[in-house]
This record gives C-alpha cells, structure tokens and sequence, in this order.
C-alpha cells in the first residue's frame, strides 16, 4: 500500500501547544497516518501529512481552523 505524503502552510502558530493542537486535528481526520510540524514563529509553518490517500484540502483546512489557525494558499 502506498502512502501519499503532502505539505500544506499554516499561519498563526507560535509555540508547542500551537503544533499539538494542529497535529492532534489533523491526525483525527480519516485515513490521516503521520503529520508533523516545523514551526516557524510568527510566519508560515510546514505541515507535513503522511496519510493512506490524497486527503480533501477541504479537510484539512477545517481541522486546521478547528484548532484555531489558517491554512495558507499552495504556491
């Protein structure tokens, strides 16, 4: 089984708890495997997602708002 792995950009992160909300959302989403975080304070952090199939951007977008933050426009 392949899995696919996808970066999205997140604003307004800050700290630990900013990343473990993030991750915590993100990760209940359904077929979501691996997510982790690279802070950048007070700019863009990478949200790396590792899950079974492409998931929604839809998605993904909500559990990132659900936890408090914004999820950036691809480049």
């Amino acid at each position: 089984m392949n899995s696919t792995t996808t970066a999205y950009g997140v604003d307004g992160m800050t700290c630990g708890h900013c990343v473990a909300s993030v991750t915590e959302e993100i990760a209940a989403l359904e077929g979501a495997e691996n997510v982790t975080v690279e802070l950048v304070k007070g700019g863009t952090s990478q949200v790396t997602v590792t899950s079974a199939a492409p998931l929604d951007r839809a998605l993904v977008a909500a559990a990132v708002e659900e936890a408090g933050y914004q999820l950036v426009s691809e480049a």
